[in-house]
């Protein structure tokens, strides 16, 4: 096989192996979306399961009202929303890397051997390509700033399912904060567990009987996104290992409830040949997320939002 052959027949590999949106591709796909009503832009108080606090919403239908503006930070550790982090890294470095295989391939070296033009033009886009990701690294450290020790500590996940509880997340300042029973912590982690299973079953209906047509609306972007890719994300034995309430509060007739929950899983990504590209069906993945569920007064609990852990 010629060297321009290998070339072409490794571009949609690496392709698939550098996509966003392939790992961890479970409902939501792991990014932070949906309606918190008015706190929409304020970040959810910290919790045990959650110490680091919540992202900021990337996709929201919520419009900032008078009093709310741009987001504000809750917390010392809060930041202004910006673009998913993974998306840049791995295109970025998929870019090195690329650049540094073709000057293999091509005999150059993987940094390029500067013969001729072409050798050329690729040192100008390695150096710019290290230009960005040290602007990049660099804008990381400055944004950075360190976590406050005030709160509880991160605990040990106990094995199995856990009830959740009230872990002095605080009310939020403003609407006036709502009482979350048992009752309640069972209907969160029955729609954890459906919200997961529908969404491996591309159920469209099962979705929009447990989230708002915000959310259905998001997943169902993303689910046509995977068929338009040619691949299909199953998530299987969801199991909730803990969770703390970190807010729940009325606004008028509605109420809302903000839940921080770290669950393990089994996420897989397979194409349309049945060939697993991202994943495993026997390795249990753990993840933590800030789900937050509305209900009319005395009605059932959908889902509102998700936000990812810090």
């Amino acid at each position: 096989m010629t060297r321009s052959r290998f070339v072409l027949a490794l571009v949609p590999a690496l392709a698939i192996a550098l996509a966003p949106g392939l790992a961890d591709a479970r409902a939501g796909d792991s990014s932070s979306m949906g309606s918190r009503g008015a706190m929409t832009f304020s970040a959810p108080p910290r919790t045990n399961t959650a110490p680091m606090g919540a992202a900021p919403m990337q996709r929201t239908m919520t419009a900032p009202s008078p009093g709310v503006g741009a987001p504000a930070p809750a917390h010392a550790g809060a930041q202004p929303a910006m673009a998913p982090r993974s998306s840049f890294a791995s295109g970025l470095m998929g870019g090195l890397i690329g650049a540094g295989i073709g000057g293999m391939l091509f005999g150059h070296g993987f940094m390029g051997g500067g013969m001729g033009m072409m050798g050329f033009l690729g040192l100008l886009l390695q150096f710019a390509l290290v230009a960005l990701l040290v602007r990049w690294l660099w804008g990381m450290f400055m944004n950075r700033q360190p976590a406050t020790a005030q709160g509880p500590m991160l605990r040990e996940a106990m094995p199995g399912s856990q009830p959740m509880g009230g872990m002095g997340g605080g009310a939020p300042a403003g609407p006036p904060p709502i009482q979350i029973g048992p009752q309640d912590y069972q209907q969160f982690e029955q729609l954890l567990k459906g919200i997961q299973a529908a969404w491996s079953n591309q159920d469209l209906n099962g979705l929009r009987a447990m989230a708002t047509p915000e959310m259905l609306s998001y997943f169902n972007e993303q689910l046509s996104q995977h068929a338009s890719r040619g691949v299909r994300n199953t998530v299987a034995n969801v199991q909730l290992q803990s969770g703390d309430l970190a807010q729940a509060w009325a606004e008028g007739a509605t109420e809302y409830a903000t839940v921080a929950m770290r669950f393990s899983m089994t996420d897989v990504t397979m194409d349309q040949t049945g060939r697993i590209v991202d994943g495993s069906p026997t390795e249990h993945v753990v993840a933590t997320e800030l789900w937050t569920f509305i209900r009319a007064r005395g009605g059932r609990w959908i889902l509102s939002a998700i936000q990812q852990a810090r």
